[in-house]
């Protein structure tokens, strides 16, 4: 038996008027995910720990099996490992966003921002946006590191954990009260506009009609992480399929084998086809046991208050991934438990995370159901199925 999530990032949402009261998961033209369906259980999980923020880095950890009471201890941390910084005991580290800040307004405190990926800016323009901060700002304290499009990384040597506001939370507001306390960290912030606000690639990003990249942004701040080995824990040896450094990084900490997809870009025009047949490679080629395939576009889509797009991301999840590792299963005749779920909601109306239950559709080519429910959030809802705690989801599918 062979064992395969995935998981769409921020695909739940809520009921939206002009789709007729319905979620773009319950519109979405998803022809496989009806088919499994109709032979799977189909019910509710709740990823997120009460008490917890929604993060992808909480509800990941979830979904993954590790309990975010006892394993989580920040999210940049986790990118860390990804982008392979080696942290001391008393580092601190902080995603560093490159995002869009309003430019009319004179003093820094009064801009609102705009947008928290810079219309999803490409690597390769951000690592020179960083460089040229880096330049400036980079100490013997402060380090900067480059990560994937607007994602990026800063470690505090000898720092403290401070409280800080992801970006994505606060879109379209005014953002003096949610800078941080620390005035190193302000201070590092309000320089970096001054940098970046007339660099030559912000120039031309404004000519092609994309959002200027023109401020840093601290928030997610941890420690070094801690994860047990995932084969030691569940006896099968697996790898990582993903755009994002967040799940990268949660994969090196867990002993996961990180499998680079050419193409893959954590955006809508990702290389859905790359990750579906990444995995298939590895499952029925390369002798692994286990494959989580994350898809970043419904969650980006969904801070981008985008009804249309996120509709889109989710077919593409449907037609460009599902489909094709099923086939291929189905082909190959060996079996195998297909477990098709989000993180956490991201709501259309909210452009962030919330931390209600998500549905998740368990398939299991030994052992078919007949249902006369779909794949969303009102039929899981109806199932009566509820898993209270994310992180023991993973023992549902080893079948523990």
């Amino acid at each position: 038996m062979k064992y395969v999530i995935v998981l769409g990032d921020g695909m739940a949402d809520y009921p939206i008027a002009d789709i007729g009261g319905k979620t773009p998961l319950e519109y979405a033209n998803t022809p496989t995910m009806d088919k499994l369906a109709a032979v799977s259980e189909v019910g509710l999980v709740h990823t997120i720990p009460d008490g917890m923020s929604p993060g992808s880095d909480t509800a990941n950890l979830s979904v993954i099996g590790y309990d975010p009471k006892i394993y989580y201890s920040g999210r940049s941390p986790l990118e860390a490992l990804s982008i392979g910084v080696d942290m001391e005991t008393t580092d601190i580290s902080f995603r560093c966003n490159i995002v869009t800040l309003s430019e009319d307004e004179e003093e820094y405190e009064k801009k609102t921002i705009i947008d928290h990926s810079s219309s999803e800016i490409s690597t390769e323009d951000a690592a020179v946006l960083l460089e040229a901060v880096r330049e400036v700002l980079e100490d013997d304290e402060y380090k900067y590191y480059v990560g994937t499009s607007y994602r990026h990384l800063t470690i505090w040597k000898n720092g403290k954990v401070l409280p800080l506001t992801p970006p994505h939370d606060i879109l379209t507001k005014v953002i003096g009260e949610y800078l941080p306390e620390d005035a190193k960290l302000r201070d590092m912030m309000k320089k970096s506009y001054d940098i970046l606000a007339n660099h030559p690639i912000n120039i031309e990003r404004k000519k092609q009609g994309l959002n200027p990249a023109n401020s840093i942004w601290f928030w997610g701040a941890g420690t070094r992480p801690a994860l047990s080995s995932f084969e030691e824990k569940n006896n099968k040896k697996g790898v990582m399929i993903s755009a994002v450094d967040l799940l990268k990084g949660i994969a090196v900490g867990a002993g996961l084998t990180n499998i680079d997809v050419v193409g893959a870009n954590g955006g809508l025009h990702t290389n859905y086809e790359g990750k579906a047949n990444a995995a298939i490679k590895a499952l029925l080629e390369d002798g692994y046991d286990f494959a989580y395939i994350h898809v970043e576009a419904p969650d980006e889509m969904g801070h981008q208050g985008s009804m249309e797009r996120k509709i889109q991301a989710i077919e593409a999840l449907d037609d460009r991934v599902i489909k094709l590792v099923y086939e291929a299963f189905e082909k190959a005749g060996e079996d195998v438990r297909i477990l098709v779920l989000p993180d956490h909601p991201t709501p259309i109306v909210l452009r962030t995370h919330s931390s209600e239950p998500v549905p998740y559709l368990l398939y299991d080519s030994t052992d078919t159901k007949e249902s006369v429910l779909k794949y969303n959030e009102k039929d899981a809802k109806v199932s009566g199925i509820y898993i209270p705690e994310g992180h023991t989801l993973i023992d549902h599918l080893f079948e523990k």
